[in-house]
């Protein structure tokens, strides 16, 4: 899947139960997992800490789904064992990694090698980029941008334009270039 596709409205077999995409996902996003095999080691930790950050991708209206070529019962059977290694799981939960929009586009996709385990924080303050940026979309948030902090109003913003949407304001950052493309705001 590539970044802006629509994600199709396949059919599953779950461990909640058979599903269609798009129905199952509703008005909501999606983190969805992909790992390569049921019982391996670092999924194993990555699913039980997306498990404990339930709640957090629950505040954001995100869903998540994981999937692999493994049998059914092989996944209840792995999930048992995720839950006693991750003790501190507060209820249920779901080798690459996509982020889907409610209109279905596939918004991000991260690629971890197997040694790698994904980095959960990442994956929330990522959503919550992505809406915040759809909500406001004449703003991009820079690097290492977390909810709160500052972001960049686009360029194709005018100044007179960033004085009305920002009326509480925003800095103009000056380049050694002359070209003043730079401008931050925590008024958003």
């Amino acid at each position: 899947m590539r970044l802006g596709q629509t994600v199709p409205n396949f059919q599953a077999d779950t461990t909640k139960g058979p599903i269609s995409f798009h129905e199952w996902q509703g008005n909501s996003w999606v983190v969805l997992f992909s790992h390569p095999a049921d019982f391996t080691p670092v999924c194993t930790t990555e699913l039980g800490r997306i498990a404990v950050h339930q709640p957090e991708f629950a505040k954001r209206n995100t869903k998540c789904l994981a999937h692999s070529v493994d049998a059914l019962n092989s996944h209840v059977d792995w999930v048992n064992d995720i839950k006693s290694y991750c003790l501190d799981i507060p209820g249920d939960f779901p080798r690459a990694l996509f982020i889907i929009s409610p209109d279905h586009k596939v918004r991000l996709s991260m690629f971890y090698p197997m040694s790698t385990g994904r980095n959960v924080d990442e994956i929330l303050r990522t959503i919550d980029s992505l809406q915040l940026t759809d909500c406001l979309k004449v703003v991009a948030t820079p690097a290492n941008w977390t909810p709160g902090t500052k972001v960049m109003i686009l360029p194709t913003v005018t100044d007179e334009e960033a004085q009305k949407l920002f009326p509480k304001g925003f800095d103009k950052v000056s380049m050694p270039s002359g070209v003043n493309y730079v401008r931050t705001t925590e008024n958003y």
